[in-house]
């Protein structure tokens, strides 16, 4: 049921400044209510806006061959289908009802950084471990996740379905800064470092060396993702602004250190050229 959801909740672009404060409010209140696992009531008075955790929309497409369970379009859904057009670049590959919601979710445009992790390693608990404390909706966003057809979300709101899809999108995102330092996810890991999917160090003398992904903290909602460069060792933003509105904290504060540390003879030699103010030829004095 709750893969036709994840197309169901319609976009129109990128979240607001106000949208965004919004939702985040609203999830929060649900952490405040109860344990996830027993976040279910159907109460609507939850707004939200979809995708608020990464700043990503599923296109309309998906609405059209996915959606099963939330109410029947009205006229904003009218609206919202004008702008398919726009909104099928957001997603690459095939839009048929196999694809899984991890490679939906890793195909959207400014997802680039993602890889997919394993079901088998969503599905063992010991990996999950005090996540359940940290996402609202919980079950419902884990069901969702590894596709598993649900008939509660029939009991929700649409505000509420909407929570829900954003909670599967932090649910994975924590997952993921996890995955990502172990063997196989640092090896998926590896297959985008070698494609420079992200991205190439800005600073000139760093000579267009690959980055890594980095969070500046460990806990959600602190900051957003950075590009670090092994080369000069330093941080920059990602040169996408979709990409820049990604939470750190679904890549986590070790992972390219420990990613250097595992492929040492990727790591490059320290950056010793630098560059020297020179005003008419001359150095500058440093008092």
């Amino acid at each position: 049921m709750y893969r036709g959801e994840r197309a169901a909740v319609g976009s129109k672009g990128e979240l607001g400044s106000v949208d965004r404060k919004r939702i985040n409010e609203a999830l929060d209140k649900q952490l405040e209510r109860s344990s996830p696992s027993t976040s279910r009531a159907t109460n609507g008075k939850d707004k939200s806006a979809h995708s608020l955790l990464v700043g990503k929309h599923p296109p309309d497409h998906h609405r059209d061959s996915r959606s099963t369970s939330l109410p029947k379009a009205n006229a904003s859904h009218v609206a919202d289908e004008s702008e398919t057009d726009t909104e099928e670049s957001d997603v690459s590959g095939s839009d048929g009802d196999d694809t899984s919601w991890i490679s939906w979710f890793c195909n959207l445009r400014g997802n680039e950084f993602f890889c997919e992790v394993d079901d088998d390693y969503i599905q063992d608990d010991f990996n999950l471990c005090g996540l359940s404390s940290q996402v609202p909706y919980y079950d419902y966003a884990l069901d969702l996740i590894l596709d598993i057809e649900s008939s509660h979300g029939d009991m929700f709101t649409e505000e509420q379905n909407e929570l829900v899809e954003s909670a599967a999108e932090m649910l994975y995102g924590l997952i993921h800064a996890r995955f990502i330092l172990t063997s196989k996810g640092m090896a998926a890991m590896l297959d985008k470092y070698k494609n420079y999917d992200f991205g190439r160090c800005p600073r000139v003398y760093c000579c267009g060396q690959p980055c890594l992904p980095v969070g500046q903290s460990d806990f959600p909602r602190s900051s957003t993702v950075k590009i670090f460069c092994p080369r000069c060792e330093d941080i920059y933003y990602p040169r996408s602004k979709y990409q820049g509105n990604i939470d750190g904290a679904y890549f986590g504060t070790t992972f390219p250190h420990l990613f250097l540390m595992t492929y040492s003879h990727l790591k490059p030699l320290k950056a010793s050229q630098i560059y020297v103010p020179r005003v008419f030829g001359f150095k500058l004095h440093n008092p």
